[in-house]
């Protein structure tokens, strides 16, 4: 496919038509893209089953999955697409790193607009339905459901810290160094999150977004938030989680099913 179609696609895909930079358009691309495009490792066991895959897919085959499974990506995925459509439509874009428990772990993006600098992230899994200002004096939150994420002013060197609490004890987060990288950067590391012993081979997490709640399901634990709390289910065995994933995220039953197929489902996220 002509690489003005495939674009022209994503933009189908996501319901938003091509205009000029602003910031208006900019945070309805960035709520398109967090609602349209969960984050979810299914694509990523399932690639690894059928294809011994150890890289990201072709844009193209990103967009056939969420065109036509629902599904979505990682952040290796999720934000380095993005940031190519945003470049495509004339803004100024760069893919950095980000240090979660080793260096360049994570993927994000900055981008530059009238004056101003804001973090793109939607590749994390979370409510950041909005481009996030960099340039602010004092820590910002989004909070929703259990979750609160905090995003504190820029050190010294311009790295960006963001936390993620929940129940209002840290569980997680991130700091966003601000070099630019091409993808390539991040071959090793992609690599090794394909490896057996990887996190995301051996759990299943799905994050999906829409207006005014979220689902979340983690091994066999099922959370419906809402920005004034949450609920959880327990998910009694594989095919019940199985159903459950192809009911609330709407991925196919049989991808589903011979993803996770043989793992122990046991690991955390967050561990």
């Amino acid at each position: 496919m002509r690489q003005c179609e495939t674009f022209e696609r994503y933009l189908s895909i996501l319901g938003v038509e091509a205009e000029r930079p602003s910031l208006d358009h900019l945070t309805r691309l960035v709520r398109a893209q967090v609602i349209r495009v969960p984050f979810e490792n299914i694509s990523k066991l399932w690639l690894k089953k059928t294809r011994g895959a150890t890289y990201i897919p072709s844009l193209d085959e990103h967009l056939d999955g969420i065109e036509r499974h629902n599904l979505g990506g990682t952040c290796y995925a999720n934000n380095p697409y993005f940031a190519l459509l945003l470049r495509r439509l004339g803004y100024d874009v760069t893919i950095c790193g980000a240090d979660m428990s080793k260096p360049d772990v994570h993927v994000v993006s900055l981008v530059r607009l009238d004056g101003r600098e804001y973090l793109v992230d939607v590749g994390y899994g979370a409510p950041f339905l909005e481009p996030m200002p960099r340039d602010l004096d004092h820590t910002t939150e989004i909070a929703f459901g259990r979750n609160r994420y905090a995003l504190h002013p820029r050190d010294g060197n311009g790295r960006s810290r963001m936390d993620h609490l929940r129940d209002d004890a840290m569980i997680h987060g991130y700091v966003v160094n601000p070099e630019s990288r091409e993808i390539d950067h991040f071959d090793e590391i992609i690599c090794h999150s394909y490896s057996d012993e990887a996190t995301f081979m051996n759990v299943v997490v799905i994050e999906r977004f829409f207006p005014d709640r979220s689902l979340r399901i983690h091994n066999f634990t099922l959370t419906e938030s809402t920005p004034g709390g949450a609920t959880t289910t327990q998910l009694g065995d594989r095919e019940e989680l199985v159903e459950a994933i192809a009911h609330h995220g709407g991925f196919p039953a049989g991808i589903v099913r011979e993803a996770i197929e043989g793992l122990a489902l046991d690991a955390d996220i967050y561990s």
